[in-house]
């Protein structure tokens, strides 16, 4: 038997792919024709993005979002959270002006003005996100809960109960993440807050809470018990977990612990949260530590134990598409239905509001495109922030997974302790710790622990991206004094561990002789 030539294997690669992809439509009845080329469900970063990329490629699309444009990001995480931060951190400054020659002041503000500015954040930013400039765009912008129907048609229950049915060639799911409420007895009865509605729940208040409890040591957590804590609330941290922080290093999250509990938090790691309780008026959660049960009075409870993928009311379980905690892509985002895509917190692996709007363009072309050329989404240079006080930023690898990945690595660590701009800013804490390939310069991972280094960060994001090496960092010029600087010496402790030992002999010995 003859063997198959390029164009004939070609040929039966596409016909069993053919086969297979009308074995899966098989019970749908496909238009004739379709109202328009694209449908995004859910207007956080993820569906703005798609949303605008088929735009901007002249593709009829319909956004649809059924709660507030810009999703968790603007209205209930990234952006209320750092505006909390900054006021916060402006309070502790406050606090400790002697660090910087100043007399220390008695700080007085009013918690409800805190809170004021936070949402007077959310409305300046807002306008970014909004129906009239994606509107503007060429973007139809359907405010509605949308449910899909067959792998072509949605249907869009409208504000004021009106139905309609669109019909489209690709569909985009892009409808986000809710906070994850743990199922412990007693917890509705005592009352939470989450990330959701604690924006407008503290609002109303006159002052912070005076007891609070943050369940859960992960970043969102961690933010939030250390700017509540510097705002003037009596906070405790509870981790089920060893450490918080679990997936930095030991030394990172040993950091991170130090610096919340120096803002006086007490960090209580390694403890189960079993139940909340009342009595006498009184709200507890109850946890265990080592055998040993403890109850911990509160006023108010901040549930920030993660995030789960909003999988529920759209119609997939209807069409059979696979969830399990996210809905089931391929590498090319797609579903079980080749035109049918998921991006963002729904789709995983990251719940960033970068990673959303980075698979959202892969989901955007390929649900154009993808009849002619289709685009793997790459996760190979992924980075993120634990925006507490010292920053912690990472890219790439840790020696964490390093390890428990098996891949050989060096480190190379710079002490930010030592330089001269942070010095001057009394920000002399952190380190730049770099991985390297054993004996070369290629980047494997990057962790900054210190001021800006979310900033700090982008520089190696970069040369990962692209493929620079520590060389080519070490030949930039900086300016000074900057605390971009660690980079670059960073990126110089790793030349100095490798320069040849046998050269710099040579080169003694060669002006030894040039001074006769």
């Amino acid at each position: 038997m003859r063997a198959l030539s390029i164009r004939d294997w070609l040929s039966q690669k596409c016909g069993i792919a053919a086969w297979k992809k009308r074995g899966i439509y098989a019970r749908w009845q496909r238009p004739l024709r379709f109202d328009r080329n694209l449908i995004v469900i859910g207007a956080g970063a993820a569906g703005l993005v798609s949303a605008y990329i088929a735009a901007a490629v002249k593709a009829r699309v319909t956004l649809i979002e059924g709660h507030k444009m810009g999703g968790d990001c603007l209205n209930y995480g990234c952006v209320p959270s750092k505006a909390l931060i900054r006021s916060a951190r402006l309070a502790h400054q406050m606090r400790h002006a002697d660090h910087y020659g100043l007399d220390v002041t008695n700080v007085r503000f009013s918690f409800k003005q805190v809170m004021a500015r936070v949402h007077d954040v959310i409305r300046k930013i807002a306008p970014h996100d909004s129906v009239e400039r994606y509107s503007g765009l060429g973007v139809e912008v359907l405010q509605g809960y949308a449910r899909i129907v067959d792998p072509w048609t949605v249907e869009v229950t409208l504000g004021d109960g009106a139905i309609r049915r669109l019909t489209t060639r690709s569909i985009i799911i892009a409808t986000g993440a809710k906070p994850f409420v743990p199922p412990l007895p007693g917890i509705d009865d005592v009352g939470y807050v989450t990330s959701d509605n604690l924006w407008d729940e503290f609002a109303k208040l006159d002052s912070p809470p005076a007891r609070l409890v943050v369940l859960g040591g992960g970043p969102i957590g961690s933010e939030l018990a250390q700017a509540l804590a510097r705002l003037g609330s009596n906070v405790i941290q509870v981790e089920m977990a060893p450490r918080i922080l679990i997936r930095e290093d030991e030394e990172v999250s040993a950091l991170a612990r130090a610096a919340l509990e120096a803002d006086g938090i007490s960090v209580l790691t390694n403890h189960k949260a079993l139940r909340c309780e009342r009595e006498n008026g009184e709200k507890y959660l109850v946890v265990e530590h080592e055998g040993q049960t403890r109850r911990i009075a509160f006023d108010t409870l901040i549930c920030a134990v993660g995030r789960s993928a909003r999988l529920k009311g759209y119609g997939l379980e209807e069409l059979g598409i696979p969830t399990q905690r996210t809905v089931t892509t391929n590498e090319y985002l797609e579903t079980l239905y080749p035109n049918i895509f998921a991006a963002g917190d729904v789709a995983g692996p990251y719940q960033f509001t970068h990673t959303a709007a980075h698979q959202a363009w892969y989901a955007a072309v390929n649900a154009l495109f993808g009849d002619f050329k289709k685009f793997k989404a790459d996760y190979r240079v992924i980075p993120w922030a634990t925006f507490i006080d010292p920053e912690i930023a990472r890219v790439g690898l840790n020696e964490q997974e390093a390890r428990e990945r098996g891949i050989a690595y060096e480190v190379t660590r710079y002490g930010i302790d030592d330089l001269d701009r942070a010095i001057a800013d009394s920000v002399a804490q952190g380190f730049v710790k770099v991985l390297t390939v054993p004996g070369k310069d290629r980047i494997l991972g990057v962790t900054i622990v210190g001021e800006h280094a979310g900033d700090l960060l982008a520089e190696f994001v970069l040369a990962m991206k692209w493929g620079l090496g520590l060389n080519r960092m070490l030949s930039t010029i900086y300016i000074y004094p900057t605390l971009s600087e660690a980079n670059k010496y960073a990126a110089g402790e790793w030349k100095r561990a490798h320069a040849s030992r046998r050269i710099l002999d040579w080169l003694e010995r060669f002006h030894t002789w040039r001074r006769g």
